[in-house]
């Protein structure tokens, strides 16, 4: 299993943002290349970073910040947060990162998907599968679309779509754990490669996902649990290589 410790981007610095409400942000750092430099240094395989100004705004709004983050590091990271055009896509691609992660824009048009998959391969495009009460949340989780999330995972695998980060939106930033059995059930019933997302806020939060790592449950996302010192970073990645 592969720990990706988050860096979420609003106005230049390192955020994090509770159920992703703007109104419920807290600022770790001005400097989120030091961040991510400092993840790599303590032993990450891979980072997972957001672009909030983008996910509000539909549109990249932190590419400075990125390309940075992509010179500070010499590990990969995949990169979200509204991206909702061939261009977005190509401008994050060209600033460093690995692979990006398509929400919003997926849901309205899976021909995009498509596109996309076809352009960069499946190594490249990640879905981001953002839920509430089991729909999909769109435009950074302030909508709810007539979609289920498990229905939404299994198009995108018949387009060819191998991997998702999964996250209930409810959990979010809250430390209390993430939704074990919806996890369980979108990685079951879908067939795809699952990041889990959302409330990790502790080691045995992460031991316990490790168990469903035979249904496809291949990495983890954590953020605020990092931040705020309740997991030790050092500790989980030697969790999950033992």
């Amino acid at each position: 299993m592969i720990i990706f410790p988050a860096i979420d981007i609003r106005e230049g610095r390192c955020v994090r943002l509770v159920q992703g409400k703007r109104e419920n942000e807290i600022v770790y750092s001005s400097e989120p290349a030091r961040v991510a430099r400092s993840f790599q240094e303590l032993g990450a395989r891979w980072l997972h970073v957001v672009d909030l100004d983008g996910a509000f705004a539909g549109g990249p709004r932190n590419l400075e910040v990125i390309e940075e983050i992509a010179h500070s590091v010499e590990i990969p990271f995949q990169v979200g947060g509204g991206l909702r055009s061939l261009e977005d896509v190509e401008q994050v691609l060209a600033v460093g990162a690995a692979r990006v992660v398509i929400g919003t824009k997926a849901v309205e048009s899976p021909s995009f998907a498509q596109e996309l998959l076809e352009r960069f391969g499946p190594e490249r495009i990640v879905l981001g599968l953002d839920a509430r009460d089991g729909m999909v949340a769109v435009k950074g989780w302030v909508e709810v679309a007539k979609v289920k999330a498990v229905d939404l995972a299994r198009s995108m695998k018949e387009l060819g779509i191998v991997r998702a980060v999964y996250t209930d939106v409810t959990k979010d930033g809250l430390l209390q754990g993430p939704n074990f059995e919806a996890t369980e059930e979108i990685a079951r019933n879908s067939g795809l490669r699952i990041i889990a997302s959302g409330g990790v806020s502790s080691l045995e939060d992460v031991e316990k996902l490790l168990t469903l790592e035979e249904l496809g449950v291949e990495g983890v996302i954590i953020g605020k649990a990092i931040y705020d010192g309740t997991i030790d970073l050092r500790k989980a990645l030697s969790l999950v290589e033992e």
